[in-house]
């Protein structure tokens, strides 16, 4: 069973899927072991690995500290070519479809394909997209893209169409790193009724009650990063994952 599977798997048994994305320049790499044993035992279904920047010189060190300690997928996120290794189980392969900079739409995918193939790692196929969020994301600044327009779910919807009709895996809906607001229901309400892609959704999300309400809407899988970035406890991390897993979706 490949990675994608195992998420699909996860996402027909517990409804939904918990990820948590870990930046190595934000997370110091002697404090993922234990972190990373704590998240897993409270339920995480998956880590994401990756960032805007990249200026720690360890990527790969980050990703076996972390692949040692859990048992649940260690996916990267890579915010450039540069975050690309076989340490991982697979690689989320971005297509920044919300936006119009022909860079993030094929240059960088065409020059990260020979590495992602020459290292055996799994790609999974996804379409970006970035939504409006009230403020300027590290995303939005460094892809150099407008976001969609928050209160424009039948643009959202017509690029998931695409990504679906493309052959893509998944779409993304991300506010970004730091969003003051999450993405809005009505948006995921609108992909999920009429796309047949698992809906990943992340940026902004910082209580377990916003995250289930998302889930209700639509969304196959939840990401947090910068709230348990500072609260990264263990009942916490819990209270997240259980509202992700005991939400039952509208529709899928």
């Amino acid at each position: 069973m490949n990675t994608f599977e195992r998420l699909l798997k996860v996402r027909k048994e517990r409804g939904a899927g918990y990820f948590i994305l870990l930046d190595p320049d934000k997370n110091k790499r002697e404090q993922l072991p234990s972190f990373v044993r704590e998240a897993t035992e409270a339920g995480v279904d998956g880590f994401l690995v990756g960032g805007s920047l990249m200026s720690t010189n360890d990527f790969e060190e980050h990703l076996r500290a972390i692949k040692q300690n859990t048992s649940v997928p260690v996916i990267i996120f890579p915010g450039g070519i540069m975050q690309v290794s076989s340490v991982a189980d697979a690689i989320l392969f971005l297509i920044l479809i919300s936006g119009r900079n022909p860079e993030h739409l094929i240059g960088s995918q065409v020059i990260a394909a020979p590495i992602i193939k020459r290292n055996g790692l799994e790609a999974i196929s996804t379409g970006y997209m970035l939504i409006e969020a009230g403020n300027m994301t590290s995303a939005e600044f460094m892809s150099n893209t407008k976001p969609i327009p928050r209160d424009k779910p039948d643009i959202a919807l017509a690029h998931a169409l695409a990504a679906e009709i493309i052959g893509m895996k998944f779409v993304y809906l991300d506010a970004g790193s730091g969003a003051h607001a999450s993405v809005p229901e009505e948006m995921i309400r609108a992909i999920a009724g009429k796309c047949s892609l698992p809906i990943i959704v992340g940026g902004g999300i910082r209580t377990p009650e916003e995250a289930r309400k998302k889930v209700q809407a639509g969304a196959s899988f939840i990401v947090t990063g910068t709230v348990t970035e500072h609260n990264n406890h263990h009942s916490f991390i819990k209270e997240f994952a259980e509202a992700v897993h005991s939400s039952a979706p509208v529709s899928r």
